[in-house]
């Protein structure tokens, strides 16, 4: 029970305790020395790096951006010169830009087919299956009205040899026929020869709403004839600002071939990056291109990119369709960057957060004298001192003008201790 009430009263003590900072004056070389390389470093900290290096005298804004894309360039495909037979009426064909740019415009991207399965002249009638979707023995295998999961149609209830091997039974089926014949017509090459001389002119405009300055992608500095001949090259001082890039160079600067990413397609990040300061004039800043490979390159399914789309038309009153299965490689468009300009406030904020890190400095010093040095005992002694409340006394005490505890300095056995310390 005693040990509990002291146990209280120590906690009702520390709570009602107040700690006074001391000023010990040490004329210690070495921490001394050590004291003024921390506070250097903090300094070379806050303004080398926290106030010039990061600009800590600026405010900043993030970009807000638009971009739009306009691609050209003249494809082609030859049946005969790769020897193999072509979809009729499409041996040779010539594919411009509102053929292989898919859809026409998009937010912040843009896809252009490189290689295709066409199936012509497809019409809704029945038809055998593909194979590799249905397959069966006997026309109870086939229910009437039943869709072939991931197939063409709903079956008719009839099981007949399919159109790639007689000796392959397979439901037969209403829908858009005859059925695709999903297989390359070359292996590891691309049907479009050409595309990677096509160009894509890239037009960002920019704006920082907090500092109402606004700019844009096409330099004022570039002319209409600079803008018909140039072609965007990171290595020259002045191309690299050209806002056309060929397909082929942009695909090179991922570290892919080209050649490759054509067959099954891929994506292609394009980042547009603006690091302005508006401490000068907003003409004054210029984007940085930079180009990735957003696709698994090694992926062992579903590797690259493809999509279809049909075109339809009518033919003596009925409806017929082309079936595209395009493959391309679709091009992201990433915009990022800020502004600065300067302002009080930040560079306040900075230079009051390097003067509380200077505190810094005291704490290792601390350390040092307190737990290194020989001396640390006596500095110890020197720097912490506990004084308890003055107790009551009595009324003829009080009126001499003295407290217990004043007097002489000789009777004040802490400054005994220090001096002979010292000594």
């Amino acid at each position: 029970m005693r040990t509990g009430g002291w146990t209280c009263k120590g906690v009702v003590g520390a709570l009602f305790e107040y700690d006074s900072p001391k000023i010990v004056h040490i004329t210690n070389k070495k921490v001394g020395a050590i004291n003024r390389i921390c506070q250097l470093i903090i300094i070379g900290y806050i303004v080398g790096y926290v106030i010039v290096f990061q600009k800590g005298y600026q405010e900043f804004d993030a970009v807000v951006s638009g971009t739009t894309t306009k691609v050209k360039g003249i494809g082609s495909t030859n049946y005969t010169s790769l020897n193999i037979t072509g979809p009729d009426g499409l041996d040779f064909r010539i594919w411009d830009v509102a053929d292989y740019v898919i859809p026409p415009q998009e937010n912040d991207a843009f896809f252009v087919m490189t290689n295709v399965i066409v199936t012509p002249n497809q019409s809704q009638f029945t038809c055998p299956e593909d194979p590799q979707y249905s397959s069966c023995r006997s026309d109870s295998d086939c229910k009437v009205g039943r869709p072939v999961a991931n197939g063409n149609g709903v079956e008719t209830g009839l099981c007949i040899s399919s159109a790639h091997n007689s000796f392959i039974k397979v439901c037969e089926i209403h829908g858009w026929c005859p059925v695709e014949d999903d297989q390359m017509p070359v292996k590891n090459q691309a049907l479009i020869s050409g595309t990677e001389d096509f160009t894509v002119l890239i037009k960002n405009n920019i704006q920082f709403p907090k500092f109402k300055a606004k700019s844009r992608n096409i330099l004022k500095s570039e002319t209409r004839s600079y803008l018909q001949t140039c072609k965007y090259n990171g290595t020259d001082p002045v191309d690299r600002f050209c806002p056309i890039f060929r397909l082929g160079t942009i695909v090179n600067l991922t570290k892919t071939s080209y050649k490759d990413i054509v067959v099954l397609g891929g994506v292609i990040g394009i980042n547009i990056d603006w690091n302005c300061n508006l401490d000068y004039s907003i003409e004054s800043c210029a984007p940085k291109y930079s180009f990735s490979r957003l696709d698994d390159v090694n992926a062992k399914i579903a590797k690259g990119t493809n999509f279809r789309y049909a075109n339809y038309y009518d033919r003596s009153g009925s409806a017929f369709r082309d079936l595209y299965k395009a493959y391309g490689i679709r091009f992201v468009i990433r915009v990022t960057g800020k502004a600065g300009k300067f302002s009080v406030i930040p560079l306040l904020l900075n230079i009051g957060s390097g003067i509380g890190l200077l505190a810094i400095a005291t704490v290792v010093c601390d350390l040092i004298t307190f737990y290194v040095l020989e001396k640390r005992k006596f500095y110890k002694e020197n720097k912490y001192h506990y004084v308890d409340d003055v107790p009551k006394v009595r009324d003829n005490e009080l009126s001499g003008g003295t407290l217990p505890g004043d007097g002489d300095d000789d009777d004040d056995p802490l400054l005994d201790r220090g001096t002979s310390a010292a000594q």
